[in-house]
């Protein structure tokens, strides 16, 4: 089994920034993608940014240029920097990955259990 856990969330001012962190850990062969989604209250959890398998990386169009993600392969730990945020980024965010346990075997799905982001006006 893989685990997630997300840190960083919090309370901001409009236009003010956090950064979250997420840390995989238990047997991983290998992690193919790696990003963050996020739930606003009454709306579908959505894709923020995420690192794909194949080294492409894809920003959700609301949140490119003022969001950034980054990663550290030796610590399975992938972060967002979230600049200039709004009061429309409040939502759960929620750490996932695709994992490999195995050389040999499938890549399974796998989510953390979310941090609050609020921003207030």
């Amino acid at each position: 089994q893989v685990q997630l856990v997300e840190s960083g969330g919090g309370l901001v001012q409009a236009g003010g920034s956090l950064r979250l962190s997420c840390a995989a850990s238990g047997i991983i062969f290998s992690i193919n993608a790696m990003g963050w989604y996020r739930q606003a209250p009454g709306k579908q959890r959505e894709l923020v940014a995420l690192f794909a398998s194949g080294g492409t990386t894809t920003y959700a169009d609301s949140v490119k240029g003022r969001f950034t993600i980054s990663r550290d392969n030796a610590k399975n730990t992938v972060y967002l920097q979230m600049n200039s945020l709004k009061p429309e980024d409040t939502a759960v965010y929620y750490c996932y990955a695709v994992a490999r346990l195995l050389a040999t075997g499938p890549a399974y799905q796998y989510w953390g259990q979310g941090t609050q982001v609020t921003v207030s006006s």
